[in-house]
């Protein structure tokens, strides 16, 4: 059994045959090339793998789950924190063709429910250590939801545990046989961060991801020697695969594991372990900053030669601040889970490495920027970037009518970014068309957060929209139109209890009688985010300040 998806066109299927991006090789290759390595492959805070460890947990993990039903073309939900058990899991899917989506650490009920819901998945693997699954009532009102659920494993369950991991990772793997799934088919979902109410899933395949970690891994220079710091959350598509965990195991590098990016905790593993290269977002940039400019002294970060910066758009003043203050080289990434991968490369000059978010990583990728009308507009002039390649996606699963949206009829992906091209094939991110708003990296759809809202009783109307902040570069304010006066910790209580992950709750709610409309009857986002301190300013501060529990 395959899972459908929306396949490239035959003739661009040959050419990317032809030009050597598609091998018709599984993901597995990239730890199979490695399976007699025995230097470390990947560490977290309690424990350490060499890459033949790697190979053979995951092998044993493969057989435990063959064993117990699992087969390819299932499907698989997901969530381990930044922890060496990640990739563990991963391979071992990847391995007997279970296809995962791998949720967010930060994700709650809202999050899982609607994944489970797309995919139907056959398999749970989750963490005690989440609030979720600290006890056995989350789990069972979900298997009793999704009965497609027949298998669940949890990390950190007691050894007696019928469904402890680890017990199933240390099981023997005499009898396992790998069956993935074929390198043109799916080999895993990424989520995407995008503007509607219902998560969507992006179906990557073996050759379109294989190809991108590959490309990553030669414009990035990685090899054995690099020393990667994975800071953020691991399931993001930006420390996978750009070139990511994944792309310093194909260079036979070693993977350190973060439990997050504060300076607190970096510091001192970019000094114990001699770390060359990490990815950031731009805020956990400035705190790293403050924190040099606070700590009387602090750990060294001599070993860094390569700091990342992706997930948001990076400021030409912070930009600058990177080599100069860090004393690293700075690259900047820009690139989507949907597939396009901009970098600015090791040798371009300051200019290009300040101003711009980089320059598409193929050859064969197609990018050009469109007006409203769809019409291609000339180099310097802003709007919509649109794009299509040999590791971008041809459709959202199962979503024909977004999809019917987002692309054009040539199959070029409209990302809802606003973008400008210079002369020389630079991208510069200008803004973007999506109603989301990227708090610090991490992707708020405004219409998820808009519906959840209007749940609560007292909830008439409400409108959610981005405010400038200078750590995060966006935060989200709420405005609502509610029955009564209100208190904001209120609504953030009826969002937790809704199971809406922390970072989506609005740090800012305003009450207002009406929202403004455009003249076609549309909430007018535009003038509630030109007048938001304004807004701000004409009402009460105990409903304007950001509130707690």
């Amino acid at each position: 059994m395959t899972i459908a998806f929306t396949r490239w066109p035959d003739d661009l299927e040959q050419r990317y045959r032809e030009r050597g991006y598609w091998l018709d090789l599984p993901l597995t290759d990239i730890l199979q090339r490695q399976s007699d390595n025995n230097a470390v492959a990947i560490a977290d805070s309690t424990s350490s793998l060499s890459y033949r460890q790697l190979a053979a947990h995951s092998d044993r993990l493969a057989a435990a789950l063959q064993r117990r039903g699992l087969k390819s073309g299932d499907t698989a939900l997901v969530q381990l924190g930044n922890v060496t058990e990640f990739y563990v899991v991963f391979f071992a899917l990847l391995k007997i063709g279970v296809v995962p989506v791998n949720a967010l650490f930060s994700h709650q009920r809202s999050e899982m429910s609607a994944y489970a819901s797309q995919i139907q998945p056959a398999l749970l693997i989750a963490d005690r250590a989440h609030a979720l699954f600290a006890d056995n009532v989350f789990a069972e009102a979900f298997i009793t939801q999704y009965p497609s659920l027949r298998v669940m494993a949890l990390l950190n369950a007691a050894a007696d545990e019928e469904y402890s991991l680890t017990a199933w990772i240390a099981e023997d793997a005499d009898d396992f046989h790998a069956t993935p799934t074929p390198a043109n088919e799916v080999a895993f979902f990424q989520l995407s961060g995008g503007s509607t109410g219902t998560p969507k899933l992006i179906p990557r395949t073996h050759n379109d991801y294989y190809y991108s970690i590959r490309r990553s891994v030669e414009i990035c220079r990685f090899d054995a020697h690099t020393r990667y710091l994975c800071a953020l959350p691991i399931a993001h598509n930006y420390p996978m695969s750009s070139p990511g965990a994944l792309g310093v195991f194909f260079g036979g590098g070693q993977v350190i594991l973060a439990s997050d990016p504060s300076a607190q905790v970096c510091f001192p593993l970019i000094e114990q372990h001699a770390i060359t290269v990490t990815a950031l977002v731009p805020p956990a940039v400035t705190l790293w900053l403050q924190a040099m400019s606070e700590w009387e002294a602090h750990p060294s970060l001599d070993s860094l030669q390569l700091l990342q910066v992706g997930g948001a758009k990076l400021s030409e003043t912070l930009a600058a601040r990177i080599p100069a203050e860090i004393g690293c080289a700075l690259q900047q990434v820009f690139g989507m889970a949907e597939g396009l991968v901009n970098y600015t490369l090791l040798d371009d000059d300051e200019r290009h490495i300040f101003t711009t978010q980089g320059t598409p990583m193929s050859p064969d990728d197609e990018v050009w920027v469109a007006d409203e009308q769809g019409n291609a507009l000339p180099v310097g002039q802003t709007g919509r970037l649109m794009t299509r390649g040999p590791y971008t996606f041809r459709g959202y699963y199962l979503s024909p009518e977004h999809n019917a949206e987002a692309f054009d009829p040539q199959g070029f992906y409209c990302s809802g970014d606003l973008i400008s091209l210079t002369e020389d094939g630079y991208v510069q991110v200008q803004g973007r068309l999506k109603d989301q708003i990227n708090r610090g990296g991490e992707k708020i759809a405004a219409e998820e957060i808009e519906n959840l809202l209007l749940r609560h009783a007292s909830v008439i109307n409400a409108a959610l929209v981005s405010m400038p902040d200078s750590l995060m570069g966006e935060k989200s304010c709420a405005f609502v139109v509610t029955h009564s006066a209100f208190k904001p910790v209120q609504l953030r209580r009826h969002l937790r209890e809704l199971g809406v992950a922390e970072f989506k709750l609005p740090d800012r709610f305003v009450r207002v009688d009406r929202l403004p409309l455009t003249p076609v009857g549309k909430v007018d986002k535009k003038h509630l985010r030109e007048t938001l301190d304004t807004q701000l300013s004409m009402v009460a501060p105990e409903q304007t300040e950001p509130q707690g529990e």
